[in-house]
């Protein structure tokens, strides 16, 4: 197929998700290299989310493409219950990664199911149903990890299944209270928390699951002492603590796993994206030795047919080499250092930035009508107007590829990202700031 034959192919068989169908025009890719990629004419697109914030290392890896055609050659597929080389070893080296405390990898397909299935070990270790997440949060859009988000993509789940619990973010740019400190934030929001799993029943409750950092519903980065402070109040009631590790975890924010930034070893960790970047599709839970021990005698109730994927191991075997041979970590802090002061120098020069919120590779520009009043670019839940496409639409023009969410801009890009390939990209962003002053305000 030509550019214009796969474009008009797509729109007329696919489903697109998340839109509109009518007056879809997607981009057909060519080819993609590194951190960019090429339509059919030529022209290049530079990916500044990292596709859905998963490609961290960027297309054409050569070492990951090597691995999946060496375990072709051996065998695409067994079964889960079969011993399969790159998943045993795959299993350890993320063991080998983790905090102490864990002990064994349940694999999925991709990180709606890890939560999925990790909400489901929570209870059947437990032997509790219910369970609290937050409400700007996103799990995914399957059936049980739709109940478990909280944002407006799980209103087509609704009427929901019974003992999801929605409690508050601790998102203090947003809270009519003015706190003190980040301290004072995190006391406030815990006693909220303690006191709502009192009302619940904290006999009745299994898990507290949290995207560690807040990711597409604004890079939401937790106050001092609040990730030990959840952890304090699991331990004091039985509760499994969860951390949604599949869009902030292998590297987005500095450290292999975002939990590690504060001082914290959660019960399980659901991960995906960034264990394999897209080159074949993986998620996981990975879960405490001792909840690992109570499945030696009680039956493992979870199984998929694809379960621990030969062909998806062995990239994420390769992947997770590639992170440490390639010292993607330290790049990652190197460049992260120039997002976060260029991304802070925006918020200074643009009346349309109300915060920019950054960690690693992991940032967002939230966009607001009145910096005094904090009222948002779009309501929440809402863009009539198509306000947020039209800005979208701006910097695509530009070749700077991301995505907006609510009244926020993300800027993920892949982790291989130089300083120039960076500065070249953000010096667009800046331009559409300034028309977003002129155009919106």
């Amino acid at each position: 197929m030509n550019g214009e034959e796969v474009k008009s192919t797509s729109k007329e068989y696919v489903l697109q998700s998340w839109s509109k169908q009518k007056g879809l025009n997607p981009i057909p890719i060519a080819k993609a290299e590194g951190i960019y990629l090429y339509d059919f004419d030529g022209k290049r697109y530079t990916d500044m989310s990292s596709q859905l914030v998963n490609m961290n290392l960027g297309f054409g890896n050569k070492d990951i493409a090597d691995a999946i055609k060496e375990q072709v050659d051996k065998y695409c597929y067994v079964s889960p219950a079969y011993g399969s080389e790159p998943r045993a070893t795959l299993a350890k080296m993320i063991i080998d990664l983790l905090p102490d405390n864990f002990g064994k990898i349940f694999f999925t397909n991709a990180g709606a199911d890890a939560n999925e299935n990790a909400i489901k070990i929570a209870r059947m270790y437990t032997g509790r149903n219910k369970v609290f997440s937050r409400y700007r949060s996103y799990h995914g859009s399957s059936f049980g990890a739709g109940n478990l988000t909280g944002e407006p993509r799980r209103y087509p789940l609704e009427p929901g299944i019974p003992g999801f619990i929605k409690f508050f973010d601790p998102y203090i740019y947003r809270e009519p209270i003015e706190f003190e400190s980040e301290e004072a934030a995190t006391k406030y929001y815990l006693a909220k928390l303690r006191e709502q799993i009192i009302y619940e029943g904290p006999d009745r409750v299994a898990a507290i699951e949290m995207e560690t950092i807040t990711g597409s519903n604004g890079v939401i980065i937790p106050p001092k002492g609040y990730l030990p402070g959840v952890r304090k109040i699991c331990d004091e009631f039985g509760i499994v603590m969860i951390c949604d590790e599949v869009m902030a975890g292998w590297g987005r924010t500095g450290k292999m796993f975002a939990f590690e930034n504060f001082d914290v070893k959660p019960d399980i960790v659901t991960f995906a994206k960034g264990v394999t970047c897209g080159y074949v599709q993986l998620g996981g839970v990975a879960v405490s030795k001792k909840i690992a021990e109570y499945f030696d005698d009680h039956v493992l109730s979870c199984g998929l047919t694809y379960s621990g994927h030969p062909l998806a191991c062995a990239a994420g075997v390769a992947c997770v080499n590639y992170y440490g041979k390639a010292k993607i970590l330290d790049n990652v802090n190197k460049v992260g250092a120039v997002l976060a002061e260029e991304l802070e120098t925006m918020k200074e020069a643009h009346p349309c930035v109300g915060d920019v919120r950054h960690i690693g590779l992991f940032s967002c520009v939230e966009l607001v009508k009145d910096k005094k009043t904090k009222e948002a670019l779009v309501p929440y839940g809402q863009d009539p107007e198509g306000i947020m496409g039209k800005i979208i639409g701006e910097l695509k023009s530009r070749g700077f590829m991301t995505y907006s969410h609510e009244n926020m801009v993300f800027v993920c890009p892949p982790l291989i990202i130089t300083e120039e390939q960076l500065k070249e990209e953000l010096a667009k962003l800046d331009e559409v700031l300034y028309i977003v002053d002129k155009t919106y305000l």
